[in-house]
């Protein structure tokens, strides 16, 4: 190897190792997930995490980053020993953190990497976090809003208050158990999961192979992969790529009757009470007549950071967290702010099993 193909290699290593934190930063995880090769791992045995491939490494990220309020992270420069089409390296690193439920400090870290050079470039094989120092003392500062966004958009800095702490904290069990009894009381059907891995595989139980399923513009469902498992699986007769198909122009109608009576109805709530109902908030309200009661059946996944005391604690949940987080996300995916249009209250179910109530110990979605 000559040395101008060293210092190529070189460059584009480290060019590599600044856009990781480029896509953590911007939360770009899919960017961030094909800087991997299709095998490569990132490990985080501090945390403890281990993700190997890159759609691994996608959703694993997306699920952390749903939890931060705020993330800062610097990359300095390290070593890098090439090795033919290989290569070794160390970055060092210093975060700042804090996320949805309070948890907060500062870490040095180092990244123990391993390169290989592919079709596309030099890719990640393996990043493995070494934290050398970590303080979680509070933090003075705050994040202005402007610094949520995904990018520099001037659009990005829309100001929105913070979510509370308090509606990002797992229910106990005792809440859950609680929540749990007032649905079925109700003439809900009521599990409690342990988690988001559960809920994927109990879906498969509940919604038999070719029916129609709509799901709901969630990101529990996106994050837990079960929004993945029904519209790109060919298990089930899915409505959403079907209406993501259709014309909108010419194709209003049809849409409209796709959407409101389809066999089973997937979503997510904004929040469920321990006296046993159920709130769903919309911009659009779109998906609500299939939700209210024009699917055959409906099944909610519900993280455990939803469940709330009462039906005032719920709609102050919708306006003071969920918003502002939504609000977020429309503004980096559409370019435009979202609202509570529309919501939803189902305080009991007059067909007695036709809604099913998964809820989970961990938190997902937001």
């Amino acid at each position: 190897m000559n040395d101008f193909q060293a210092i190529a290699d070189r460059v584009e290593i480290e060019a590599l190792r600044g856009e990781f934190t480029d896509a953590a930063m911007m939360r770009d995880r899919p960017r961030l997930a094909s800087l991997f090769t299709p095998d490569g791992a990132l490990r985080m045995p501090n945390i403890p995490v281990e993700q190997v491939g890159r759609e691994e490494i996608r959703a694993g990220g997306e699920r952390l980053q749903s939890q931060w309020d705020f993330f800062v992270q610097n990359t300095h420069p390290g070593t890098i020993m090439l090795d033919g089409d290989t290569a070794t390296g160390r970055a060092y690193i210093q975060e700042l953190a804090r996320t949805l439920d309070g948890r907060q400090g500062l870490n040095y870290a180092v990244y123990h990497d391993r390169y290989q050079r592919t079709a596309e470039g030099w890719k990640f094989a393996e990043r493995v976090y070494e934290v050398r120092y970590l303080d979680t003392s509070p933090l003075a500062g705050t994040a202005p809003r402007a610094a949520q966004g995904s990018g520099t958009n001037p659009a990005d800095a829309t100001a929105t208050p913070a979510p509370a702490a308090s509606f990002a904290h797992p229910a106990s069990d005792e809440r859950l158990e609680r929540a749990a009894a007032a649905l079925r009381a109700g003439g809900f059907a009521a599990e409690i999961l342990d988690d988001a891995a559960a809920a994927r595989a109990r879906i498969k139980d509940l919604l038999p192979e070719g029916a129609s399923v709509l799901t709901g513009a969630s990101e529990t469902l996106r994050l837990s992969g079960i929004d993945e498992d029904i519209n790109t699986g060919g298990r089930y007769d899915a409505i959403r790529p079907r209406v993501l198909a259709i014309d909108r122009a010419t194709g209003a109608d049809e849409i409209r009757r796709l959407v409101a009576v389809p066999e089973f109805v997937v979503n997510s709530v904004a929040a469920v009470t321990e006296t046993g109902s159920l709130v769903l908030a919309s911009g659009s309200g779109s998906q609500l007549p299939a939700n209210a009661g024009g699917a055959a059946h409906a099944v909610w996944i519900v993280g455990a950071q939803k469940v709330v005391p009462d039906l005032s604690t719920a709609l102050r949940r919708v306006e003071e967290h969920a918003l502002p987080l939504e609000n977020a996300r429309a503004q980096a995916v559409y370019g435009m702010p979202s609202a509570v249009n529309r919501l939803l209250i189902l305080n009991a179910e007059p067909r007695p099993g036709r809604g099913t109530v998964l809820l989970l110990r961990e938190t997902i979605g937001y």
